[in-house]
């Protein structure tokens, strides 16, 4: 798998980190529609760790980007960016989040819980079989059975999508896996949270309001923590503006306004 794709002309001033962690590719049609004014990179994150990949993203931008660079993370790379920008703060000239996750553990307690009440009977089937799938460590289609959960989820976190592609180059159960109980176990100890006390650069938090990971996760808890923090709520979107049918147009405008005011 090629690690880093690149999109419009040099400088590359801006990078998309994808979500998951485990599902490179699906920021892909965002890099094609910024790439129409600025230089785009979009790293995909192979480690199992979280040192893996900040160390990945580090050696990506330190060789083809323009630093510093605009980092726009969605969900897990939103966490992965927040991380990255506390801990190598010179790479990092705005830090824009998209669809994050939360930032303390007692808002994430009812994410699945609301994903699960979304399902339909035949859907909440499928869920149930896959989740035993991905539970049992003898299976062998794990990857696979990890990347059609994923679609199923994707359903439930939408409000209005438009039809578009998915763009998913190849699903890692293993990296999910790894990265993830890091993740919670930061999240937990409060030191996720602590972090963004080492964040020196404007951070912009962009969120839908009907987007299962809940907003006020992300703008209470990063609103005592950042120096300069912005939080902006999109109405009847779900998880990934960028597919919204009443929220991708308003999407694309704030971040062009926001790299732009980087630019300058």
């Amino acid at each position: 798998m090629t690690y880093l794709r690149k999109y419009g002309n040099s400088p590359f001033t801006t990078a998309v980190i994808h979500g998951g962690p485990g599902v490179p590719g699906e920021m892909a049609s965002v890099a094609r529609e910024l790439s129409s004014f600025t230089g785009i990179l979009e790293p995909l994150q192979t480690k199992a760790t979280i040192e893996g990949q900040v160390k990945e993203l580090r050696n990506i931008l330190k060789e083809h980007g323009a630093l510093p660079v605009t980092l726009i993370g969605f969900s897990w790379g939103a966490t992965l960016s927040y991380i990255f920008t506390a801990l190598h703060p010179r790479f990092v000239k705005k830090l824009i989040l998209v669809g994050s996750g939360p930032y303390e553990q007692r808002y994430a307690v009812n994410i699945t819980s609301t994903r699960i009440s979304r399902l339909g009977r035949e859907d909440w089937e499928d869920f149930r079989s896959l989740d035993a799938v991905l539970n049992n460590s003898t299976a062998k289609n794990r990857n696979e059975t990890f990347c059609i959960l994923g679609k199923l989820l994707s359903k439930v976190d939408t409000y209005d999508p438009l039809p578009h592609e998915v763009e998913l180059i190849k699903c890692s159960y293993d990296v999910f896996k790894g990265v993830w109980r890091e993740a919670h176990e930061l999240r937990s100890s409060g030191k996720l949270l602590k972090l963004g006390t080492k964040v020196r650069c404007p951070v912009v938090a962009i969120h839908g309001d009907y987007d299962p990971h809940p907003f006020d996760g992300v703008k209470e808890p990063l609103s005592g923590v950042l120096k300069d923090f912005r939080f902006i709520l999109l109405e009847k979107c779900g998880h990934r503006p960028w597919i919204e049918r009443e929220a991708k147009e308003k999407f694309y405008e704030l971040l062009e306004k926001e790299i732009h005011i980087r630019c300058l």
